[in-house]
Protein backbone atom coordinates (compact mmCIF):
# COMPACT_ATOMS: atom_id res chain seq x y z
CA UNK A 1 0.00 0.00 0.00
CA UNK A 2 1.77 3.11 -1.29
CA UNK A 3 0.90 6.43 0.38
CA UNK A 4 2.22 8.89 -2.20
CA UNK A 5 0.56 11.89 -0.65
CA UNK A 6 -0.72 12.86 2.79
CA UNK A 7 -3.78 15.10 3.15
CA UNK A 8 -3.66 18.09 0.79
CA UNK A 9 -5.92 21.03 0.13
CA UNK A 10 -6.29 23.31 -2.88
CA UNK A 11 -8.64 26.28 -2.43
CA UNK A 12 -9.71 28.38 -5.43
CA UNK A 13 -11.96 31.43 -5.64
CA UNK A 14 -13.65 33.33 -8.49
CA UNK A 15 -14.75 36.89 -7.69
CA UNK A 16 -16.36 39.59 -9.80
CA UNK A 17 -18.58 41.86 -7.68
CA UNK A 18 -19.68 43.85 -10.75
CA UNK A 19 -21.32 40.69 -12.14
CA UNK A 20 -22.37 39.20 -8.77
CA UNK A 21 -19.92 36.28 -9.08
CA UNK A 22 -18.55 34.94 -5.79
CA UNK A 23 -17.55 31.27 -6.05
CA UNK A 24 -15.44 28.95 -3.91
CA UNK A 25 -13.92 25.67 -5.05
CA UNK A 26 -11.91 23.36 -2.79
CA UNK A 27 -10.17 20.09 -3.57
CA UNK A 28 -9.14 17.85 -0.68
CA UNK A 29 -6.94 14.80 -1.31
CA UNK A 30 -6.23 12.12 1.29
CA UNK A 31 -5.81 8.41 1.92
CA UNK A 32 -8.60 6.68 3.86
CA UNK A 33 -8.25 3.93 6.48
CA UNK A 34 -8.53 1.24 3.80
CA UNK A 35 -5.68 2.66 1.71
CA UNK A 36 -7.89 4.11 -1.02
CA UNK A 37 -7.08 7.56 -2.36
CA UNK A 38 -9.96 9.97 -1.81
CA UNK A 39 -10.56 13.22 -3.68
CA UNK A 40 -13.28 15.43 -2.24
CA UNK A 41 -14.45 18.55 -4.06
CA UNK A 42 -16.60 21.27 -2.52
CA UNK A 43 -18.01 24.16 -4.53
CA UNK A 44 -20.62 26.87 -4.43
CA UNK A 45 -21.28 30.50 -3.71
CA UNK A 46 -19.07 32.03 -1.03
CA UNK A 47 -20.90 31.88 2.29
CA UNK A 48 -23.37 29.22 1.14
CA UNK A 49 -23.30 25.52 1.99
CA UNK A 50 -22.62 24.56 -1.63
CA UNK A 51 -22.21 21.05 -2.96
CA UNK A 52 -19.78 18.25 -2.27
CA UNK A 53 -18.55 15.23 -4.19
CA UNK A 54 -16.26 12.47 -2.92
CA UNK A 55 -14.54 9.97 -5.22
CA UNK A 56 -12.31 7.07 -4.28
CA UNK A 57 -9.39 5.77 -6.37
CA UNK A 58 -7.31 2.59 -6.06
CA UNK A 59 -3.98 4.37 -6.62
CA UNK A 60 -2.29 7.78 -6.44
CA UNK A 61 -1.83 8.28 -10.22
CA UNK A 62 -5.59 7.87 -10.79
CA UNK A 63 -6.38 10.38 -8.04
CA UNK A 64 -3.84 12.86 -9.42
CA UNK A 65 -5.29 12.53 -12.94
CA UNK A 66 -8.73 13.32 -11.56
CA UNK A 67 -7.41 16.43 -9.76
CA UNK A 68 -5.58 17.58 -12.92
CA UNK A 69 -8.84 17.24 -14.88
CA UNK A 70 -10.68 19.32 -12.28
CA UNK A 71 -8.01 22.03 -12.36
CA UNK A 72 -8.01 22.05 -16.18
CA UNK A 73 -11.75 22.72 -16.15
CA UNK A 74 -11.36 25.49 -13.54
CA UNK A 75 -8.73 27.13 -15.79
CA UNK A 76 -11.43 27.45 -18.47
CA UNK A 77 -13.74 29.39 -16.16
CA UNK A 78 -13.04 32.73 -17.84
CA UNK A 79 -14.86 31.51 -20.97
CA UNK A 80 -17.70 29.92 -18.98
CA UNK A 81 -18.43 32.45 -16.21
CA UNK A 82 -16.41 35.51 -17.25
CA UNK A 83 -13.85 35.43 -14.43
CA UNK A 84 -10.84 33.26 -13.55
CA UNK A 85 -10.48 31.13 -10.45
CA UNK A 86 -7.49 32.24 -8.35
CA UNK A 87 -5.50 30.16 -5.90
CA UNK A 88 -6.39 31.19 -2.34
CA UNK A 89 -4.50 28.48 -0.43
CA UNK A 90 -2.59 25.28 -0.96
CA UNK A 91 -1.54 23.09 1.94
CA UNK A 92 0.06 19.70 2.33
Amino acid sequence: MEHAFPSRLIHLRALDPAHNIARDYSIWMSVDLFGDYVVETCWGRIGAQGQRQRRSFPDAPSARRHVKNILRKRRGSRKRIGVEYRLVAAAG
